[in-house]
């Protein structure tokens, strides 16, 4: 007797565990307000609206939780090194950084792929523009998509960051900064516009309309997650592009607008931001020959500059198919136009 129970507690011993719920883990680079939900860009809306949630709440097995972190991309990256994420909502530097020290990602949606890059300065400054920046006193939040996207914009006007009196400040201490005339201008998102709202800056110079130039964001997964759990990132992205065709929709703006707001930014600043430009061109899911040769580029500018390890291969890195179904799917085929290399439609 005692050997045939010694025998069952061996054969129970070799059973595979009760499989407990699988939460599924997703990071935004950057705070969210007093413990909200609430962000800007497609992000926010993903986030706040509860896609993912709605995506899978027929599934008990399944839950979501949401990291945001004030450290922004490096701390992301850092969160995704541990394993402690699947998902992130990121940006472009942070992301290439990550690669070139060996972290296992795939990007398989773009996310506010062409936000714009604003200089934006105190109101008595003679500050026309970029070239003006040298030996003046410049925010900068380093580590950042901003950060990649200044240091662009600066190499096109003859400058890097080093002819500048950089202060590296995020943008809470930059808008501070900037509002006290500690610093004289600031290289950074639509953020910076509140100030200009409220007349205490200016802008001096934008990037605004020119896809390659300003910040670059996408959703991200850890490589791991994606082998094991491709079925999860499709629902994942399928909740997410069904996010961005609901923001896409020029019905939906001002209602786009007023949901980001609630993060703290006045519904001014975005209104001013997207002046000029469709919803769909700045919130586009789409992995195109675009956004693939724009990272390519944005790659070599970072190895360039000395802001990466090493040589980033984007190679292999971006997988499309995972938002060509959920367009598919979900029956939206022409909400959002597909861009070749060259940065014109494809078709034209």
């Amino acid at each position: 007797m005692r050997l045939l129970a010694c025998l069952a507690l061996l054969l129970l011993a070799a059973l595979p565990a009760a499989a407990g719920p699988l939460t599924i883990r997703v990071g935004y680079a950057g705070p969210a307000p007093g413990g909200t939900r609430h962000v800007p860009g497609l992000a926010g809306i993903v986030a706040a609206e509860r896609y993912i949630e709605r995506e899978v709440a027929g599934d008990p097995d399944l839950a979501v939780e949401w990291v945001f972190f004030k450290g922004a991309g490096p701390a992301v990256n850092e969160a995704l090194a541990g394993g402690q994420l699947d998902f992130a909502f990121m940006g472009d530097l942070p992301s290439l950084s990550g690669r070139a020290a060996g972290l296992d990602t795939r990007i398989v949606m773009a996310t506010n792929a062409r936000d714009a890059l604003y200089l934006v300065t105190t109101p008595a400054s003679s500050i026309t523009g970029l070239a003006d920046l040298k030996g003046r006193k410049v925010a900068q939040f380093r580590g950042t998509s901003t950060h990649l996207a200044s240091e662009g914009a600066l190499r096109r006007a003859g400058l890097t960051s080093r002819d500048l009196q950089v202060y590296a400040l995020d943008d809470a201490s930059a808008l501070a900064a900037l509002a006290a005339g500690d610093v004289e201008a600031v290289l950074g998102k639509a953020l910076f516009l509140t100030l200009v709202e409220r007349g205490q800056a200016r802008v001096a110079w934008s990037s605004k309309g020119d896809p390659r130039a300003g910040p670059s964001n996408h959703l991200i997964v850890a490589g791991a997650f994606e082998r094991s759990h491709p079925d999860l990132v499709a629902r994942v992205v399928k909740a997410s592009v069904r996010a961005a065709a609901w923001a896409s929709d020029e019905a939906n703006r001002e209602a786009v607008f007023a949901l980001w707001e609630k993060s703290g930014t006045p519904a001014a600043v975005f209104r001013a931001d997207y002046d000029g430009q469709r919803l769909a061109e700045r919130l586009s899911p789409l992995v195109d020959d675009l956004l693939i040769d724009t990272y390519r580029e944005k790659a070599a500018r970072a190895r360039e500059l000395g802001l990466v390890r090493r040589a980033v291969d984007v190679t292999g890195w971006f997988e499309p198919t995972y938002v060509d179904a959920a367009i598919r799917d979900l029956g939206l085929a022409g909400t959002w136009t597909r861009y070749g290399a060259d940065g014109r439609p494809l078709g034209s």
